[in-house]
């Protein structure tokens, strides 16, 4: 895995968990504003990346310390979906 692809899935996460602790937490607009730092950096890392592997599914199963069934299935569908496209044939 490329250390790219971390920096992108965790950009992906932390973005989205630093903006709903200022939202859902009443955090100080400083996480708020990490938050749409870091979503500015993940649509900029996203388009170095020619592919996406769906690393950003993997890391985000690991950022939860415990699983459920829902869990392992929703990861299963999203994982079957990207190598749908992956594996597809093209022309």
């Amino acid at each position: 895995m490329e250390i790219l692809s971390v920096v992108k899935g965790l950009t992906e996460i932390g973005e989205g968990y630093l903006i709903w602790l200022k939202l859902r937490e009443g955090k100080s607009y400083y996480w708020g504003v990490i938050g749409g730092v870091a979503l500015a950096l993940y649509g900029v890392i996203a388009t170095f990346r020619k592919t996406a592997y769906g690393w950003g599914i993997v890391l985000s199963l690991m950022w939860k310390k415990i699983l459920d069934l829902y869990d392992w299935l929703g990861a299963d569908i999203c994982l079957f979906d990207v190598s749908v496209m992956l594996f597809a044939p093209r022309q």
